[in-house]
């Protein structure tokens, strides 16, 4: 999800905070602005799942809006901070899936997901989607931060500067903290 021109941005926050205030009329603006952008994300995350899963791309985004439609007071601060909001509750969607899958299968084979689909995430092949999510939650309790930096990376496709700019960080610093959060999550999920 990839920040567009400052107009398009101000144009996308403008619309998100009259939503806020209550603007029947918003999300009907918003949708075709950022629908191309979570289809993209939603199928970046459902490609990491495991073949035959029940939720498809248009049922991620429609729990997605279902989600939102529930966090509509949210200040939004900018587009960066919606497709941020975007990619939490994506992750939630996803993970929420795998734990009913896995209590229907009781300790089957459990989702596998990619993290090397993610830029530059890890070395080790492949991950179970519900270990990367403890090991998520494992990391929040050392820095939030660096979990969001995670989430909004892996599970929303942020840049850096989006990043940087909803944490109100430098690019640099998320850089850096998505480098040492590759390397904990890393050593977490394979020990």
């Amino acid at each position: 999800m990839n920040v567009k021109t400052d107009s398009s941005q101000q144009d996308i926050t403008e619309i998100l905070q009259a939503w806020r205030r209550g603007d029947e009329g918003a999300l009907e603006r918003l949708t075709p602005r950022v629908y191309v952008e979570l289809r993209k994300a939603a199928k970046r995350g459902l490609r990491r799942e495991r073949d035959g899963h029940s939720l498809h791309t248009t049922a991620l985004i429609n729990e997605l809006y279902l989600r939102l439609d529930k966090l509509q007071k949210i200040d939004w601060q900018s587009r960066a901070h919606f497709f941020a909001v975007c990619a939490r509750q994506m992750r939630r969607i996803l993970i929420d899936q795998a734990r009913v899958r896995q209590s229907q299968k009781r300790g089957s084979e459990a989702p596998v997901l990619s993290l090397e689909e993610a830029p530059e995430l890890a070395t080790n092949p492949q991950y179970d989607l519900l270990k990367l999510n403890a090991a998520l939650e494992s990391l929040a309790k050392v820095d939030e931060r660096k979990t969001r930096v995670v989430e909004m990376r892996f599970f929303g496709g942020l840049s850096m500067e989006e990043i940087a700019n909803v944490l109100n960080i430098s690019p640099e610093t998320a850089a850096r903290d998505w480098r040492l959060a590759k390397a904990w999550l890393r050593r977490e999920m394979e020990s």
